[in-house]
């Protein structure tokens, strides 16, 4: 499903106008974007939450030119369901076709 399609079934379910599902929709990871830039967490009760996970230095190797680089500890953007959530889609019947 794409973006595309969400704002499409967004807009069929609530009958908002398809240019506001997106004006809202893109908000809404404006926010998020913004926020986890400046190091805050989301968390969306029944959903998940949207935090920064630290990776710590480590050494690493280009093998084309057989050197080793250093990659500082750096920050990347994590999604973590939340139970309810990971249970819906555990015991879906089509998730579990799909995966087959």
């Amino acid at each position: 499903m794409t973006k595309a399609d969400v704002i499409a079934e967004i807009s069929d379910k609530t009958g908002i106008d398809k240019a506001d599902v997106t004006s809202t929709l893109e908000t809404f990871f404006a926010v998020i974007k913004n926020s986890l830039s400046e190091g805050e967490n989301i968390y969306v009760r029944g959903f998940g939450s949207f935090i920064n996970k630290k990776r710590a230095k480590k050494v690493a190797r280009n093998i084309s030119k057989n050197t080793a680089m250093v990659i500082d500890e750096h920050f990347i953007p994590s999604f973590k369901p939340a139970k309810i959530f990971v249970e819906q889609v555990k015991t879906s019947d089509k998730a579990k076709v799909s995966a087959e």
